[in-house]
């Protein structure tokens, strides 16, 4: 395994003289590269992505079928009308977490349509045929206790299943996204939103259905309730269990490749708490509106609130890692001296963008923003070459990210360094002379702070 320890130079070498172009002997040939700045699903293998896309549009197709089977063309359309509410709230707040280096957005596009169609189609299957077999099988009073058995036990193992389906697909099929815990929380709870948006229209359907079978010409009570529950109330619920899930993922993601067997326990673990959590939640709704309350009040806000501050805390951890790793380009003269701070701050990042939105309009705003991902990508590529879990391939795909960073420079480095301006630096104590503060110094010594220099 290739390693790059952050204080060595970068392999591509002294940067060329003005007016050169400099040479990458490592970099494969355009059609080769694995970084571009329009970056299609599955890498642009046809077969592969058709298949895919052909499975979820059945699974879609499969699924408006059977939601409308169950609530009517009215009730599906008004519980698609109630269960998209929260879904633009959801997918904005995990890409705040994933503003420090955006994923491709085939990828988040697959993630919600996984949930949406794929898991949400095997979770109706497995859960009907479950509830049957308890109610045949099973010495149980009514199917209502059959059903409160399925929520609590089946259901939970199902749902999570499938929805890990869609982490652990893109672990395996698209690892050069998906690298440490910042992205298997995104990318889980992403699916889980895509899960809870069919899932809510099916339950509010069902609502309007029932409400309008009472005749009630008022308040439509049981949709009113359906959605304060569902939607007001909980719209975190599935993504809150999932991000478990991925969790799992992102630290197995973070590891060395010789650490198989840890590397495949973690992931098993983060789903298996995933469905525990999903069990508490249901079990709880199934007693009284006491026992849910609790649950709800002392277990389920704590640790959303804990899963909060990881993903602010792993957000700024990614603001620390670029200004870690980046000077080491900055040394070797591919960065500006202030590029690095003003990479590893979201607000100099923007007011970059504007900058060069003012003077070049749109297309230099778009450069800039490609000049900020090549950076933020070629920072965590040293890190996980530091880690010792970057791949052979390390050279070649430093060397290919520095030649996007070099042909956008010219308009990109103003841009930032104008924006570094506007941010304070970062306090560096001052170290002590090596003979103490008050010890006079041997002459011909001239101290500098922090180090020491003979003529």
């Amino acid at each position: 395994m290739h390693e790059s320890p952050p204080h060595q130079q970068p392999s591509a070498g002294p940067v060329p003289a003005p007016g050169q172009q400099p040479n990458f002997p490592a970099m494969p040939a355009p059609a080769g590269w694995r970084y571009k700045p329009r970056r299609a699903l599955w890498d642009n293998k046809a077969v592969r992505a058709g298949a895919l896309i052909l499975l979820l549009a059945l699974c879609g197709l499969v699924i408006l079928a059977l939601v409308r089977e169950q609530t009517g063309t009215e009730g599906f359309l008004v519980g698609l009308g109630l269960a998209v509410l929260p879904v633009p709230l959801l997918v904005a707040a995990f890409r705040w977490m994933d503003r420090v280096e955006p994923k491709p957005w085939g990828n988040l596009v697959f993630a919600f349509s996984w949930g949406a169609c794929a898991a949400t189609l095997m979770a109706i299957i497995a859960n009907g045929y479950a509830t049957e077999w308890l109610v045949s099988s099973v010495d149980l009073a009514q199917r209502s206790e059959a059903d409160k058995w399925g929520a609590t036990f089946v259901a939970p193992v199902v749902e999570e299943t499938g929805k890990a389906a869609a982490v652990l697909l893109l672990f395996l099929f698209r690892r050069r996204d998906f690298n440490n815990t910042v992205d298997g929380v995104v990318i889980a709870g992403i699916t889980a939103t895509g899960f809870a948006f069919t899932e809510n229209i099916l339950y509010l359907g069902n609502a309007f259905v029932t409400d309008q079978s009472f005749g009630r010409d008022g308040v439509p009570a049981a949709t009113v309730a359906t959605f304060f529950m569902r939607v007001l109330m909980s719209p975190f619920a599935h993504p809150l269990f999932t991000t478990m899930t991925g969790l799992g993922f992102g630290i197995a993601a973070s590891l060395a490749p010789r650490r198989k067997v840890t590397r495949v326990l973690i992931p098993f673990a983060g789903l298996l708490t995933a469905m525990v959590l999903h069990a508490v939640w249901n079990g709880s709704a199934s007693l009284s509106p006491l026992a849910f309350l609790a649950v709800y009040a002392l277990f389920m806000v704590p640790v959303f609130g804990v899963l909060t501050w990881l993903a602010i805390w792993s957000r700024q951890n990614e603001l620390r890692t670029v200004r870690t790793f980046l000077p080491a380009y900055q040394a070797a003269g591919w960065l500006t001296p202030p590029e690095p701070l003003a990479l590893s701050s979201m607000r100099a990042r923007g007011i970059a963008r504007d900058v060069a939105r003012r003077t070049g309009g749109p297309a230099a705003a778009r450069t800039v923003a490609e000049y900020i991902s090549f950076a933020t990508s070629l920072a965590f590529l040293r890190q996980r070459a530091h880690r010792g879990t970057a791949g052979p391939d390390f050279t070649a795909r430093e060397q290919e990210l520095l030649h996007h960073l070099w042909h956008r420079k010219h308009i990109a480095q103003p841009a930032l360094t104008q924006a570094s301006a506007t941010i304070p630096r970062p306090f560096i104590p001052m170290q002590p002379p090596p003979h103490g503060w008050g010890a006079p110094q041997p002459w011909p010594h001239q101290w500098v702070p922090g180090r020491e220099q003979r003529p």
